[in-house]
């Protein structure tokens, strides 16, 4: 709610199931819209927004591994971005965005999750109520860095071959592993590294049009969320309220009412930094 206006119904589906679907998505029931008839009460515009996860529900306490809290906050970033849409039309709400745009909002939420303050209000002993230590903390901190190159080059190899394969012209003679050999070669694929996914089952690049040629999404928004949380690293606040209306207002609220490149300019200032995203990774200094 803000103030007494009902903004969004917000509800979570958390635990797996038998016959559930795997992994872990957000879903709109109800896309937020101004585009009402005037007979119609305003409640009907309101979104409805779950959060899905496949967590394992303990006999008593279920524990979170951070790698499952990190899930919650990514598909709760999605959630904000359909529960906090202000678009005049459905068509243009919510996450209804350019496929370059529509994991800024989660991935820029995975932000808070790693904050000390956070971890430290939250991530408390399941039977003692005590709060990690920050001997855990520093060690979580330094791990961060770990095996960077080999995820970064893993991920970036199917991102690449994912293009060049959606670039071929005529598949009547396609051998996919030979392709998949000499693009690699192409490309200066380390011996040591193999793809994330090979082509043969990679969900992505078969799933629908919508994906075709898009997995590099993910390390663009990469690009973009570290950028975008460096806005209030800079202000020496993540809470700072004037850069999380600015989030607010360009990022989790237009939707597709203007484009992402314009969007991120407004929230920003200015066009993305790469070196954001390279120094979160610790690939440089």
């Amino acid at each position: 709610r803000k103030g007494d206006k009902l903004v969004a119904i917000f509800l979570h589906d958390n635990f797996s199931r038998e016959f559930k679907s795997s992994g872990a998505w957000m879903s709109e029931y109800r896309s937020q819209t101004k585009n009402l008839a005037p007979s119609v009460d305003e409640v009907e515009g309101v979104p409805i927004v779950s959060n899905n996860n496949n967590l394992a529900k303990g006999s008593a306490d279920t524990l979170l591994s951070y790698d499952d809290a990190t899930t919650c906050f990514h598909e709760f970033g999605h959630a904000h971005h359909g529960m906090l849409s202000d678009a005049t039309y459905g068509r243009l709400a919510s996450t209804n965005v350019l496929t370059d745009f529509v994991e800024l909002p989660s991935q820029l939420m995975e932000h808070w999750f790693g904050e000390r303050t956070v971890l430290q209000e939250f991530a408390r002993h399941f039977e003692t109520g005590e709060p990690v230590t920050d001997e855990l903390l520093d060690k979580l901190k330094a791990a961060e860095s770990f095996n960077q190159g080999f995820d970064t080059i893993e991920y970036t190899a199917c991102a690449l071959l994912d293009m060049s394969m959606h670039q071929i012209d005529d598949y009547s003679d396609f051998d996919l592993v030979e392709f998949e050999r000499k693009e690699l070669d192409r490309l200066g694929m380390p011996q040591g590294i193999v793809m994330r996914h090979r082509p043969a089952h990679f969900l992505h690049m078969f799933a629908t049009s919508y994906y075709a040629a898009g997995y590099y999404v993910y390390l663009w928004a990469e690009v973009l969320d570290a950028d975008a949380f460096a806005a209030f690293k800079e202000k020496g606040d993540v809470f700072d309220n004037e850069i999380a209306e600015k989030a607010r207002k360009f990022i989790y609220s237009a939707g597709n009412t203007e484009s992402p490149d314009e969007l991120f300019r407004q929230f920003r200032g200015r066009d993305p930094d790469i070196s954001f995203m390279l120094r979160k990774k610790g690939l440089v200094q």
